[in-house]
C-alpha cells in the first residue's frame, strides 16, 4: 500500500514555494516511488499561461519519485484546466497534466488512493480582488488598468488572472452529491481549497466572507462520515477540531488515526 502526503498552496515558483517539496524540505521523498502521492491542496499554479518557466517546473515535478496529485483553488487558469480530456482513473475523473501529475476534479470519489477513499471538491472565491475585476474588451479597459496599477488597487482581469469557473457549477455540486451518496456518504478523506463554513469562521474569527461553495461544505461537513479533511488557501497550519488540518508551509503524511498524534508532536 502506498503513502500520501499533502501540502497548501504551491502558487508558483516565483514565490518559492514548490521549495517546500525539494528534498532537502521533504526528505521523506527519497523512501517513495510513483505509488505513493503528495496531495496539493489546490492554487497548484503551473498552469497559468503555458510559459516554458511553468513547463520547466511540471517537468521537475514529473521527475520526483511520487505521483502529484491536486485540487484547483482560486489561482488556477480554469480554461487551460478545462482543455485537458478528462479520464477516469481509480473510480473518479481528473486531468492528466502530466504522466504523474494529476487534476483531481471536482465532485469526484476516488477509491483506494495510498488505501483510503477520497473526496475532492475544488475552488475557492478569489479574496484579493476588492477593487474589481477588469474586462479586456471594455473599451476603457487599457486606461482603467494604468490607473488601478498606479494606485495599487487589489483587482483581477477576466480571462487573464481571474475566471468565473473558481466557484463550482450547479452540475459540479449535482455531481458531487450523486457519487456522495453512491458511496453511502462516507470517506476517509476529504481534500479541498478553502473549509467549510464553520472551519472558515474559526479561523478569522467571523470576518471571512461565507459563499455558496463554503456552504456547501458545510453541508457535506455535516453529512458525510470522514476521518480527515485537507485544505489550504487560508496560507497558515493546523489541525482544527482534531480532523481538519489546514496546510501551507508544511508537507504531513496522511494517517488519519495519527493526526492527534501529530498535533500534540507539534508537527504542525
Amino acid at each position: 500500500m502506498g503513502r500520501i502526503f499533502a501540502t497548501g498552496d504551491t502558487h508558483c515558483n516565483a514565490c518559492g514555494e514548490f521549495s517546500k517539496l525539494n528534498a532537502k524540505n521533504f526528505p521523506q521523498q527519497k523512501e517513495l516511488d510513483k505509488a505513493d502521492f503528495v496531495l496539493i491542496a489546490g492554487d497548484f499554479g503551473l498552469l497559468w499561461c503555458g510559459s516554458g518557466e511553468e513547463r520547466h517546473w511540471l517537468d521537475w515535478l514529473e521527475d520526483k519519485p511520487f505521483t502529484t496529485l491536486f485540487v484547483d483553488g482560486n489561482h488556477e487558469n480554469h480554461a487551460m484546466l478545462a482543455e485537458f480530456l478528462v479520464e477516469e482513473w481509480h473510480g473518479g475523473k481528473i486531468h492528466r497534466i502530466r504522466p504523474s501529475i494529476i487534476h483531481l476534479t471536482r465532485g469526484q470519489v476516488f477509491e483506494d488512493i495510498a488505501g483510503l477513499r477520497v473526496f475532492s471538491m475544488g475552488g475557492a472565491s478569489s479574496h484579493d480582488i476588492q477593487d474589481g475585476i477588469l474586462d479586456p474588451d471594455d473599451p476603457f479597459f487599457e486606461e482603467e488598468y494604468r490607473k488601478m496599477r498606479r494606485r495599487g488597487a487589489m483587482f483581477r482581469v477576466r480571462g487573464q488572472s481571474w475566471w468565473p469557473e473558481e466557484l463550482p457549477s450547479e452540475e459540479e455540486y449535482t455531481e458531487a452529491e450523486r457519487n456522495l451518496d453512491a458511496c453511502g456518504r462516507k470517506v476517509d478523506l476529504i481534500v479541498t481549497h478553502c473549509a467549510p463554513t464553520s472551519i472558515s469562521d474559526l479561523l478569522s474569527g467571523g470576518m471571512f466572507k461565507h459563499d455558496a461553495l463554503t456552504n456547501y461544505l458545510e453541508t457535506v461537513k455535516q453529512s458525510v462520515a470522514y476521518d480527515a479533511w485537507v485544505f489550504g488557501h487560508y496560507h497558515d497550519d493546523g489541525i482544527i477540531q482534531r480532523k481538519h488540518v489546514l496546510l501551507y508551509n508544511h508537507v504531513l503524511e496522511i494517517r488519519p488515526d495519527d493526526l492527534g498524534q501529530a498535533e500534540r508532536e507539534g508537527v504542525i
